[in-house]
């Protein structure tokens, strides 16, 4: 690609971050998803920094400002009342002062926030910023173990399938059924007037997603119970291997600051979920599974959740295994990392989260394979990425076959990779 198209590629990225700038905060696009969404901020942050340094510190600041006293972080933040999003804070009734949701989403602030820091060029803006998240973060790390990880095993469940950032995944399934569906109120979907309903979850999937919701808020969402109190708990090798990336990039970050007893508490927190990744790793599918934690056992499902530990610091041959089932996937879709495995017959490659590509998670697995030496594989993954913006926009998410943009257009988050793969490249 030359660099007169690159300039343009960036420009037109850096426009659809702009518009869906709310001042101190993004939404992901307009309509679907029109309040700040947790882990959406924190990668489109560096997006932003490309341009806008003090911008992009104060993307995360936003969403920290509304951290909640035990220390989570909700995945929604209802910053302005829109009726064009379900389920809004009328249903959520969580009593925040600004109206959140009760569930939180991937971790992915300790990275994004040391990721900043290291490439600022205001170095003692960064500082100053980034000293004054490093113990909120740590809460947030902290809270994960204390209420998602009751007896100490190292890795963290989520209790809804919303937590996860792969909402509606082939992995959540089977241990989905559990859940009932008996008493959820009457409710009506916003999401299928903005996206075609063939590309997104089932009625049936929605039901129990309101259950769970319904089931958390009879518990006043106290977190000291609703993890065991939960018919769903899962633990996803891909958000923990995000959680475990941001503790070790907080740890570091921490000790470069001279916050030494948070550099300490978070490095143990790596190390030890490191060890713990290990009971997730299946030798006949060349990648990690995800764990139903109710009944202990594996689950049989190939998605991209059990590729994105390479992100963080699993053991070499465990990532050269992955790699190598990257490029046998590569083998067999035009456009790469397709989020389930397309062997599976439940594949489906317009659905949401059940096929398509997303640059989010391409991202994440192209910087941890190219930071352990594989970066042929990685140079494929952002080429693929690249490729498909050229044909299909700044689209939520992709199918891996046709290229086809599915979902939100114009997405934030998918802009701001863009231009990270961009600059990246050059």
């Amino acid at each position: 690609m030359i660099s007169l198209a690159v300039n343009e590629t960036i420009a037109r990225a850096v426009e659809v971050l702009r518009e869906n700038d709310h001042g101190d905060y993004t939404i992901p696009t307009k309509g679907l998803y029109p309040f700040q969404w947790n882990w959406d901020s924190c990668l489109t942050a560096l997006g932003l920094a490309h341009y806008d340094e003090a911008r992009a510190w104060t993307e995360i600041e936003t969403l920290f400002a509304h951290q909640w006293p035990d220390g989570m972080v909700p995945h929604i933040v209802f910053h302005v009342l829109n009726d064009s999003y379900f389920p809004g804070p009328e249903v959520w009734r969580t009593n925040r002062p600004t109206a959140t949701s009760g569930i939180t989403q991937p971790a992915v602030a300790g990275f994004a926030v040391r990721r900043l820091f290291d490439r600022a060029k205001d170095k003692k803006l960064a500082a100053e910023r980034a000293r004054a998240l490093l113990p909120k973060i740590d809460a947030w790390h902290r809270w994960f173990y204390e209420n998602r990880d009751p007896r100490g095993e190292g890795l963290v469940a989520i209790i809804h399938p919303w937590e996860s950032g792969r909402d509606n995944s082939i992995d959540w399934d089977d241990a989905f059924e559990r859940v009932p569906t008996e008493g959820v109120e009457a409710y009506t979907r916003r999401d299928t007037l903005h996206a075609d309903p063939a590309h997104r979850p089932t009625k049936a999937q929605y039901d129990r997603y309101l259950w769970l919701l319904q089931h958390f808020r009879a518990l006043g969402w106290d977190n000291a119970k609703l993890h065991d109190a939960s018919p769903f708990q899962i633990v996803d090798p891909g958000f923990n291997a995000i959680l475990i990336r941001s503790a070790a990039d907080l740890a570091d970050l921490a000790e470069t600051l001279g916050e030494m007893e948070i550099a300490k508490a978070n490095r143990a927190r790596a190390e030890k979920g490191l060890l713990a990744m290990e009971r997730l790793w299946s030798d006949a599918h060349g990648q990690y599974l995800c764990l139903d934690r109710v009944i202990g056992k594996l689950v049989d499902s190939a998605s991209v959740g059990g590729i994105l530990p390479v992100f963080s610091a699993i053991p070499k041959p465990r990532i050269a295994a992955i790699a190598a089932t990257i490029e046998r996937i590569a083998g067999k879709a035009r456009y790469i990392v397709p989020s389930h495995d397309l062997d599976d017959p439940r594949f489906d490659a317009k659905r949401y989260w059940r096929g398509p590509v997303w640059l989010v998670v391409n991202y994440m697995i192209a910087d941890g394979l190219a930071a352990s030496g594989h970066t042929q594989v990685a140079q494929r993954i952002t080429r693929s990425s690249v490729d498909l913006i050229a044909e299909s926009g700044f689209a939520e998410y992709y199918d891996p076959l046709s290229g086809e943009p599915l979902g939100g257009g114009r997405f934030t988050w998918t802009a701001a990779m863009v231009i990270e793969f961009l600059k990246s490249e050059r």
